[in-house]
């Protein structure tokens, strides 16, 4: 499945909610369903900079593709941040660093986020292509 293919069904699922209140509560639910990061990963090295709640991510390259585990302290962030792992991950590095993550916009994500909260999804987007990127880069070599 590509990565717009993701991307759509997610949209499809909060089509039907045009209260707020109900896509945080999808949201939290899809936060809730991340599989547990490792302990050991919450580490200053995993903390996503420019977030204002804590975040680690953590990826792995498996057979080409990279492989996210992810966790938050904050319910609603940690919704974003599998939103974003449920889109991008087990993607190949490039497909990852040229994906179009229009999905954010078409939810209405982006406009219903507080400044901070704004900033700390556009470091969770930054963070995931850095590890594309060192993955691709480390691939050429």
């Amino acid at each position: 499945m590509t990565i717009n293919d993701k991307q759509d069904i997610l949209i499809e699922e909060f089509d039907g909610l045009d209260d707020w209140m109900d896509r945080y509560s999808v949201i939290i639910d899809m936060g809730n369903s991340l599989p547990p990061i490792d302990e050991e990963l919450k580490t200053p090295q995993h903390l996503i900079e420019g977030c204002q709640s804590r975040v680690w991510l953590n990826a792995e390259l498996i057979d080409g593709h990279v492989h996210f585990t992810a966790d938050s302290d904050a319910i609603i962030v940690k919704g974003i941040i599998s939103m974003l792992i449920r889109v991008l991950n087990d993607h190949t590095p490039d497909e990852i660093l040229d994906a179009d993550l229009y999905f954010i916009d078409k939810i209405g994500l982006a406009e219903h986020l507080s400044p901070t909260r704004s900033n700390g999804l556009l470091a969770m987007v930054k963070q995931i292509r850095a590890y594309a990127l060192a993955f691709k880069v480390k691939e050429e070599l």
